[in-house]
């Protein structure tokens, strides 16, 4: 069997005395789109951060390339090919745009990620605002700069968390194409979103969350059947 990007078996994750998430099991093939819905609380979120080391504590498998990274480090992770967006974004706000592009070294011995000049295409909005300070930017142009910092260090396993929220349909239309510039370039991305019809068109595949569990898993050629679940698990 090929070796998968991402494949997380029996995960279990606490926060302090808080036990979050419950057996969870999913795996990601290399160039797919996967995306987790839920509704708030449903553990899509400490899914992410039990990848990325971010937990209070970890037990069960992650593995990433078919390595095993529950016991590493979180900087090590990044260094398997490894970007995490999370939803705060986290933009220097002091820095230009340019200079927090500048900023992110290098993780991935094998890729070395977007120039600045590759990133600037993806992104115009970027380019027009390379001068302007992180805090002066829009929820729209802070989102699309966190994005393309992770572009920058080589990373080619991609989890982005609720990217499209609360921006302007315009923007989100922006970070779907995005979305699929990085699919037909290569990158695995593996997406948290609140916003189902966002995500629908996007991800090969779903994992629905529920109390710390997956509760459903089904490709994208069955969404129209799976559609009366979905309401009743996101009233979507």
């Amino acid at each position: 069997m090929a070796e998968k990007a991402l494949e997380i078996s029996n995960l279990h994750a606490w926060y302090g005395e808080s036990h979050i998430l419950h057996d969870v099991n999913l795996s990601v093939n290399y160039g797919e789109v996967v995306s987790i819905l839920g509704r708030n609380g449903a553990g899509r979120t400490t899914t992410m951060r039990s990848i990325m080391g971010l937990v209070g504590a970890r037990k069960g498998s992650i593995k990433i390339g078919g390595v095993e990274s529950i016991h590493l480090p979180t900087y090590k992770i990044a260094h398997l090919g490894v970007g995490y967006c999370p939803e705060e974004r986290g933009i220097f706000s002091s820095l230009s745009t340019e200079e927090n592009l500048l900023l992110p070294p290098q993780v991935s011995k094998s890729d070395k990620g977007m120039s600045v000049e590759e990133i600037y295409e993806m992104f115009p909005n970027l380019k027009e605002r390379k001068n302007s300070q992180g805090t002066r930017l829009s929820g729209g142009e802070q989102q699309m700069l966190a994005v393309g910092r992770i572009l920058r260090t080589g990373a080619k396993i991609l989890l982005l968390d609720e990217i499209s929220e609360g921006l302007a349909p315009v923007i989100v239309q922006a970070l779907a194409r995005m979305i699929t510039a990085l699919k037909a370039k290569g990158y695995t991305i593996v997406m948290v979103e609140q916003n189902f019809r966002f995500a629908a068109p996007l991800a090969d595949r779903f994992y629905v969350m529920e109390h710390g569990q997956i509760v459903e898993a089904f490709n994208s050629n069955e969404l129209e059947v799976k559609m009366p679940v979905l309401n009743t698990l996101l009233g979507v």
